[in-house]
């Protein structure tokens, strides 16, 4: 395994101090139930602050509840319940003298992506040669949050670097879906997001550089946000690398809850502008892009959604986007300029995930191997998607870096006029988040390509919210003679290996029952607007539909 071998010393270590907390959570005091319940932001800080409940024992009912969550699916990293405890002490007690209450997340326990620093706790984002390195300061988020009155009590796993839409990495394992255990939670934010499906957190905050906050939510049916660059502070966010403009690592919130009865506060505790919508909106939506086409269960949550703001007397046009291949090449070809030398540098010692191995193939390939490799395969199938990804995955000078942000910026727009055309006059547009609703552990090995569903809102950098639609039905997502007879397909190999065959992803029958999510996509500088919608798709959708707090129970009791 030289050079990768694990720092089993430091593992260890870093698991049973985790552990150690955990352990030490001890029973809680009070009857938790009534506190999970609420699971807004919103309610929580009202019944503080009419003397019904103390920050105390609503942080004493989700140390429970995240403790639970832990044990079914590892979504931890650093656990510090004494410390919030502490906090949650001196929020009542400052109430009680003062009658005031702090801010709008007063006594609301809070979860983030370990990436984020947190004075005295280290940020390891899964590296064991980052532990036992405490952050000196917290980052602008949680300086924030706890300005807003919230307390933090534990940070969240992550995938390997960042940078797959998995949750695994040496140091603290591999986290699981909140609903089956066959199935990744989602990443590199997934340990949030199996968090606050499980109910263990009332707010959570992750980052997305690809799709890093929509997978996990589109996995775990949850809520979440991704703002555009520049709309919320990445300062003393952990990372790699500073300065990769192709699309910046953004920070946003998460939640396992949303609509009429959470206010913006829940989703975006920050000074957000307050939005008024007209009473009938447009939407373009789109059923697949073109580079891998989408499941029949990723599209059947579109069209539901359609269906749905149409009969509220919502407008909605079907739309064709530029080619979505040029906007995969571009984030693909600028990530690999360096040969992912950044990225696999800080591995030391650790053994590297399976997931990382294919998406940083391609610069340590010899260019005549990858020549050949392309023009072979081209040749064969054709399949020009797939060898155009495999062609520009190598290194490259400062001018071809250039080039490359200069037709970045032309494919910018490209997109703006032909979709954001002001004569159609779009409020939002309805996607897939990727082109199957969920992904066996292990998916992101051979077909990490299916991240082009989110990344091209990364490269376009526009804002986009993700929110949970129906679930996985085997009756009504089987492949089809009329699906495969559509049109919109894309690379041959990479659906043939995600739809075909004994190796295939996609498998209504083994995920029947999971989330379907999908994306809703605004203008840039238009965070507000696309929070507004997604309470006003959610509300629209309707409760029966069984998500939010005790979703994962009501769906196991519903299927015993």
């Amino acid at each position: 395994m030289w050079p990768f071998v694990s720092n089993a010393s430091t593992i260890e270590a870093k698991r049973g101090e985790r552990d150690l907390a955990l352990a030490a959570a001890g029973i809680p005091p009070v009857d938790t139930t009534q506190y999970l319940r609420a699971s807004v932001a919103t309610e929580i800080v009202a019944r503080v602050a009419a003397g019904e409940w103390t920050s105390s024992d609503v942080l004493e009912a989700y140390i429970a509840r995240a403790v639970f969550a832990q044990s079914k699916t590892n979504c931890l990293t650093e656990v510090f319940f004494d410390r919030a405890r502490e906090r949650a002490k001196v929020l009542d007690e400052e109430y009680a003298k003062t009658g005031k209450l702090v801010g709008p997340l007063h006594g609301v326990p809070v979860s983030a992506k370990d990436m984020f620093d947190i004075e005295g706790i280290d940020s390891t984002i899964g590296f064991s040669q980052w532990s036992c390195n405490p952050a000196r300061s917290n980052a602008d988020i949680i300086c924030q949050l706890l300005a807003a009155g919230a307390v933090p009590f534990v940070k969240t796993n992550v995938s390997q670097a960042m940078f797959s839409f998995e949750c695994s990495n040496p140091l603290f394992g591999r986290s699981l879906s909140p609903y089956d255990p066959a199935f990744t939670c989602g990443g590199s934010s997934g340990g949030e997001g199996a968090l606050l499906a499980m109910n263990g957190s009332a707010l959570g905050f992750g980052s997305d550089a690809g799709g890093s906050l929509r997978a996990p939510a589109a996995y775990c049916g949850i809520y979440s946000l991704k703002p555009g660059m520049g709309r919320v502070s990445c300062n003393g966010a952990k990372g790699l690398v500073g300065g990769v403009e192709v699309s910046a690592t953004v920070a946003g919130p998460m939640g396992s809850q949303f609509g009429k009865s959470s206010s913006l506060q829940d989703v975006a505790p920050l000074p957000f502008r307050e939005v008024q919508l007209p009473p009938k909106l447009k939407f373009g939506y789109y059923t697949s892009d073109g580079f891998i086409k989408a499941s029949p269960a990723c599209k059947r949550a579109v069209l539901e959604t359609i269906k749905a703001l149409r009969q509220n007397g919502h407008e909605c046009v079907e739309i064709t986007l530029p080619d979505t291949a040029t906007a995969c090449k571009l984030y693909a070809g600028m990530h690999s300029s360096d040969g992912f030398k950044t990225l696999l540098g800080p591995l030391g010692r650790d053994q590297k995930d399976s997931s990382l191995f294919k998406s940083t193939l391609g610069p340590r390939l010899p260019s005549f191997v990858r020549w050949l490799a392309t023009w072979v395969l081209d040749k064969i199938t054709g399949d020009s998607i797939f060898t155009g990804m495999l062609h520009v995955s190598r290194e490259k000078s400062v001018s071809e870096y250039w080039s490359l942000t200069q037709q970045r910026d032309e494919f910018i727009k490209e997109w703006q006029d032909q979709v954001w055309d002001e004569k159609l006059g779009l409020d939002g547009i309805i996607a897939p988040v990727h082109a199957v609703p969920q992904l066996p552990h292990g998916g992101c090995d051979r077909f990490s390509a299916l991240a082009a569903g989110t990344i091209i809102y990364n490269v376009l950098n526009l804002p986009v919210g993700c929110l949970p639609v129906t679930r996985v039905d085997p009756a009504l997502d089987s492949i089809t003679k009329e699906w495969e007879s559509e049109g919109n397909h894309g690379s041959k190999i990479w659906e043939k290996g995600i739809f075909y065959g004994p190796g295939k992803i996609y498998d209504p029958e083994a995920s029947q029952g999971l989330p379907i999510g999908v994306q809703i996509v605004g203008r840039r500088w238009e965070e507000e607007k696309v929070l507004v919608i997604m309470s006003l798709v959610d509300e629209i959708l309707g409760k029966e539909r069984g998500f939010g707090p005790g979703a994962r129970e009501r769906l196991q009791d519903a299927t015993a």
